[in-house]
């Protein structure tokens, strides 16, 4: 007779192997996989050099919030929020497995309006975190009535995203060309 507790172990490695697998490929950085699987460090990294034929990048994971309130990232934090809190609330998926189902979609969404990704996987799992603790919520503009991510604390009685208010400068930098507004405002209304 087999070891049920010795097979669940086995089992659930290999389901750790493919999430780690996905994520990899997605792009995922090495401390995402460290706090979203149970493999040690070590198997992390084989299974990254494995996958992507280099090592993972070094440094510390994106900490800010800022990041995600600047208008282009905002737009595009925002479109994933909402297509994450869509399938939260009506595909019975939780954890990392709606957040990567949602970047799936997020992707699909960008390939289709054919725009470049702003949003990496890694900030898309910072963001649902920030989200989680409260630390961002989402508002609804007064305008088009989209939700966009915004500071938890702040007040936003007569908020105005970006789509509705374009900063003069918005698209004039070096990636002016994945700056378009992504034609989504129907995905982010309420």
């Amino acid at each position: 007779m087999a070891n049920n507790g010795k097979d669940k172990s086995i089992l659930a490695q290999a389901r750790h192997i493919e999430l780690a697998r996905e994520l990899i490929e997605l792009g995922a950085r090495l401390q995402l996989l460290e706090a979203e699987t149970s493999l040690s460090r070590e198997r992390l990294l084989k299974l990254y050099k494995e996958i992507k034929r280099v090592s993972p990048p070094k440094g510390m994971l994106p900490f800010s919030t800022d990041w995600f309130l600047s208008w282009q990232p905002n737009i595009h934090s925002s479109l994933f929020a909402e297509i994450y809190r869509f399938l939260v609330a009506n595909a019975e998926v939780r954890g990392v497995t709606a957040i990567v189902k949602a970047y799936r979609l997020y992707l699909e969404h960008l390939s289709i309006s054919q725009l470049e990704p702003v949003l990496s996987i890694t900030r898309a799992w910072t963001l649902v975190r920030f989200l989680d603790k409260r630390i961002l919520d989402t508002a609804e503009c007064k305008r088009c009535g989209g939700r966009f991510v915004v500071h938890a604390l702040d007040l936003h009685k007569e908020y105005v995203c970006g789509l509705c208010n374009v900063p003069s400068r918005a698209g004039k930098g070096r990636k002016a060309g994945s700056a378009r507004v992504v034609p989504a405002a129907g995905i982010l209304a309420a």
